[in-house]
């Protein structure tokens, strides 16, 4: 079982890592192209080069560029939060639980888990409970007119089996609690 869940949030953590450097890209040729034409409608080089200034102001921003970009990091941060959960990635701030035992640092980190999870699978339903009011109603982007359930479809798709990891997770350090000894990584994140 810990073999699949691990390969599924890594799988999902390199699909969003693919979309957000695909957004990433987006951006930065929709700035560029946005950057030519104000470049291109500047007095200094209608001033010095007509021609060459015609050519910058045929550039723009990438048409809808802001709806594809919301719809992306939308999906890319459920799709991180698998990998991050099963890596203990999130932040954390031990001033207090660090003087504590290590069987009772289990105790609330299996605590943490099992809140966590049952966070992820509330915004699950809420998603999916968004994504069907979107279907209903047909709602689409203003520009591109792509419909807005597209994105909530995605999101839902990896809220899940981030779910899942969260049940996964809660389990295992419910588990380890029990045995007396950590079966997932204790921590990675950042603590402060």
């Amino acid at each position: 079982m810990q073999r699949i869940v691990f390969w599924l949030a890594r799988i999902l953590a390199i699909l969003g890592g693919i979309v957000l450097t695909v957004l990433i890209l987006l951006t930065c040729v929709s700035v560029l192209g946005r950057g030519g034409n104000t470049f291109g409608h500047s007095d200094f080089l209608n001033g010095i080069a007509p021609g060459i200034a015609e050519a910058f102001t045929r550039l723009g921003p990438v048409k809808g560029d802001f709806e594809i970009v919301e719809a992306g990091i939308a999906f890319s941060v459920f799709a991180f939060l698998p990998w991050c959960q099963l890596r203990q990635g999130h932040a954390t701030v031990d001033v207090f639980t660090s003087y504590l035992s290590e069987r009772l640092n289990r105790a609330i980190m299996a605590f943490w888990e099992l809140l966590f999870a049952l966070t992820l699978i509330l915004i699950s339903w809420r998603l999916f409970e968004g994504m069907i009011g979107k279907v209903r109603n047909g709602e689409t982007t203003f520009l591109l007119q792509f419909p807005i359930w597209w994105a909530y479809a995605a999101s839902f798709v990896a809220s899940v089996i981030a779910a899942l990891v969260g049940v996964y997770t809660a389990w295992e350090r419910a588990h380890g609690l029990i045995i007396g000894r950590e079966v997932l990584p204790a921590s990675g994140g950042s603590a402060h």
